[in-house]
């Protein structure tokens, strides 16, 4: 194509969207400077009150030089105060509450050490690309597993009990009389743990195939002090043992899974006869237009990298994807044998389905 072939370029959109790029690109290499922040202690001790640089290396006991660049980094994205006149840095304290306060339900670095940890995979997603391979949640780097539990953890601490439970069903009348349950893929057990806390009469079983999770929940409940009626093992979500629960929960992971079908006939083989199983989803439309959003990008991207090579890993390789739907997924759970199904509640990131014999 000749030059004056060549078509004319708006320059405005051409401008707005290099725009775009910068932002996204200061984004992607932010998130490295988030998990630096966190593992150490560097937005703990911003916490704590404005000081300059030297002031911070000296309180955490780095160096001075690349903690300069850190916070100016920090400063230039919006995730701490510089103060020009004084010369040093703080922490807002809406900025503590979402980068300094591990219990707070807004807590954020885990999602960046998530991002940073999926990311590790990109060769290996790229080549499964051209041939289809899946790469099994166990394959990744340790980031993903400690980012994975920092990142869900605040917003089921947020959820779960106070609003999750509740609109289920007779669910927590069950609950806090005494009720047997499953929580199935459970990871490292911070949804178990949430609920075992809340509910001291009932008795929890976590299961999950990743043994690494299952010894670092073990760990948890011993240190919580509550391994007496919490357990967890290493097991399928087709296989996991036991029958007869009042209550199954799967968090976040239904659409991780090869085969969600047979897990799905699974879940409805161990339930009592009145039982319930609750299902927690990314936030999802059923239509791909619907979901071209800032938290349809994380999802779809998360997905990418993520959750459709874990299922084209197993048996059957359904591949739901994050962002599935709530028609699709009411399709696997009716094939189960399911008769009821209906979406119980729902925040911006996560819808909750019930489901019942």
């Amino acid at each position: 194509m000749s030059t004056a072939e060549a078509p004319k370029l708006d320059m405005d959109k051409l401008n707005a969207f290099i725009g775009r790029f910068v932002t996204d690109l200061g984004a992607a290499v932010h998130t490295g400077m988030v998990v630096i922040g966190e593992k150490l202690g560097l937005y703990k001790a911003l916490a704590d009150g404005p000081m300059n640089s030297a002031e911070l290396a000296a309180k955490t006991h780095t160096d001075e030089r690349y903690l300069r660049e850190w916070l100016a980094s920090q400063a230039a994205g919006g995730y701490i105060t510089y103060d020009a006149k004084t010369n040093q840095f703080s922490l807002s304290q809406e900025q503590a509450f979402a980068l300094a306060k591990e219990d707070s339900p807004a807590y954020l670095p885990g999602a960046f050490e998530l991002a940073l940890g999926s990311l590790a995979a990109v060769p290996r997603i790229a080549d499964s690309f051209r041939t289809g391979a899946g790469m099994g949640w166990h394959e990744h780097a340790d980031g993903v597993f400690h980012g994975c539990e920092k990142f869900f953890r605040p917003g089921y601490a947020a959820n779960l009990v106070s609003a999750w439970i509740p609109a289920l069903q007779d669910v927590k009348e069950k609950l806090e009389a005494g009720a047997r349950v499953a929580d199935v893929g459970c990871g490292k057990g911070a949804s178990t743990l949430l609920m075992a806390k809340a509910f001291p009469k009932s008795r929890f079983f976590g299961f999950d195939y990743h043994d690494k999770s299952i010894e670092a929940a073990r760990e948890s409940a011993g240190r919580e002090g509550i391994s007496d009626r919490v357990s967890f093992d290493v097991s399928k979500a087709k296989e996991y043992p036991g029958n007869d629960y009042d209550f199954v929960a799967v968090f976040d992971c239904l659409h991780d899974m090869g085969d969600p079908a047979g897990a799905a006939m699974h879940v409805r083989q161990s339930l009592a006869k009145d039982g319930t199983w609750m299902i927690v989803e990314p936030f999802a439309n059923d239509q791909l237009k619907d979901n071209l959003n800032p938290v349809g990008r994380v999802y779809y991207s998360f997905s990418t990298l993520l959750c459709t090579p874990c299922s084209r890993s197993q048996e059957v390789g359904l591949c739901l994807g994050a962002q599935a739907g709530e028609t699709r997924i009411r399709e696997v759970v009716s094939s189960a044998g399911f008769s009821r199904f209906r979406r119980a509640t729902e925040t911006p990131f996560n819808i909750v389905y019930e489901a019942r014999p």
